[in-house]
């Protein structure tokens, strides 16, 4: 799919959708995110933009309180655990960069987590890449001065509430909770610091894949299993227990699987999205006059980010973010000579001791063997010297070498069948 990714998103976009509904394969998930966002096609389209931004000092007011929120974003993931490690370095890169292509908007807190999940599972540049694109088509305007559109899209969400949950609606009605209180770390991290890390994933692949109405559905979906019922409604009797509630959900409803089949079976299309967007700007200006800021209109998910940018075929491909150099081939006649000399040389004679030693001296190998005599020659005897001589005398070695010693079979009346002394077999 990622080979041929503009015709699987122009033709058959519903197979890509339902494999992002399932998973995407770890292996696969930061080119998949890349491609997916749109963040590939822009990266080529700007080559060298990173390295220009990174080469840059930046802005001290902005250098300070990036500075203070790098420790703060996974301190126990391996990446961020140390101060001034690689994963920290990294992600002060990305977010220097961002306040430079982005001068008006700065940086913003709620974009620290977004580049840091971006970060594990791709390089620097390509994690920019993914934050410019997270930024300005999925959620444009959330991280401006003013905070406009993140309180635009949490009255979008309390008027969608009415109609998926109308006993979680009028409850948060009757105590007035604003939708500010409890959603703006929700929609600014897209969930990447409410729920547990394997549901972090699914909801980004589907995020990247269908756009912000995956967020506005997760956040239905825990309002409505949190306060959808009126035994949960009797624990909480007023504001500050449901604001209590909604800081602490129950973990079962925030588990992978359930909240999956949750999000999928909520009936809310970018379409209604959409209407309740215009709704709600209409209501904004009737009451607190025009937007001080005007974010462009946003994408709903990825084959429209693609349409509106077409891509070339050059754009798509795939690049080895690792190189590995590899030392030129030799010529086939050095490789002839080497296997010449390989041939030639001969392997040393080593000597390996005897390790069956004789008798009457066990402690030292055994000498080599004398050299043949000619055969002419005739075997010296051994002349006694006096007839006293005694034939063990006879045969005793010479005066300049200690003499034998007996050996304990020769003193000993034992047969030789004994086990202490049958040694030799």
């Amino acid at each position: 799919m990622l080979n041929h990714w503009d015709k699987w998103m122009i033709k058959r976009f519903d197979k890509v959708r339902l494999r992002c509904q399932k998973g995407i394969p770890p292996a696969l998930r930061g080119r998949a995110w890349l491609y997916l966002s749109g963040g590939k096609v822009k990266k080529e389209q700007n080559q060298g933009k990173f390295q220009e931004l990174d080469s840059q000092p930046g802005e001290p007011k902005w250098l300070d309180v990036i500075e203070k929120d790098l420790h703060r974003q996974f301190p126990f993931h391996e990446m961020f655990v140390s101060r001034g490690g690689h994963g920290q370095q990294d992600l002060f890169r990305v977010l220097k960069a961002y306040t430079l292509y982005r001068p008006e908007e700065g940086y913003c807190q709620a974009q620290a987590p977004i580049a840091a999940v971006l970060l594990m599972h791709m390089p620097a540049e390509d994690a920019f890449w993914g934050l410019v694109q997270i930024c300005e088509k999925y959620l444009p305007g959330y991280y401006s001065p003013g905070l406009e559109a993140i309180q635009l899209d949490g009255e979008i969400l309390f008027a969608l509430l009415r109609r998926v949950s109308p006993l979680a609606f009028r409850h948060l009605e009757k105590h007035k909770i604003d939708p500010i209180l409890y959603m703006t770390e929700w929609f600014m991290c897209a969930f990447s610091r409410t729920l547990p890390w394997a549901s972090v994933l699914r909801v980004w692949d589907m995020f990247l894949c269908d756009g912000v109405k995956i967020i506005f559905r997760v956040g239905l979906v825990l309002l409505k299993c949190m306060l959808g019922t009126r035994e949960k409604l009797k624990a909480c009797q007023g504001q500050y227990e449901t604001m209590e509630l909604l800081r602490a959900i129950e973990p079962r409803y925030m588990q992978e699987g359930y909240l999956v089949r949750e999000i999928l079976e909520v009936p809310v299309t970018a379409r209604d999205v959409e209407r309740e967007h215009h709704t709600q700007v209409k209501r904004w200006r009737k009451n607190r006059g025009e937007l001080n800021f005007k974010p462009p209109p946003r994408m709903h998910g990825a084959r429209l980010i693609m349409l509106a940018d077409p891509p070339r075929r050059q754009d798509l491909q795939q690049n080895p973010t690792i190189v590995l150099e590899v030392p030129p081939p030799t010529s086939q006649k050095k490789g002839k000579e080497e296997k010449k000399s390989r041939k030639s040389m001969k392997k040393p004679i080593v000597e390996i001791p005897n390790p069956y030693p004789l008798l009457n001296n066990p402690s030292h190998p055994p000498s080599a063997p004398p050299a043949p005599l000619p055969p002419n020659s005739k075997t010296p005897e051994i002349v006694p010297q006096s007839e006293t001589d005694t034939p063990h005398q006879q045969q005793a070695p010479p005066t300049d070498l200690p003499p034998a010693k007996e050996s304990p079979l020769q003193q000993s009346t034992q047969s030789l069948s004994s086990t202490e002394q049958d040694t030799y077999l």
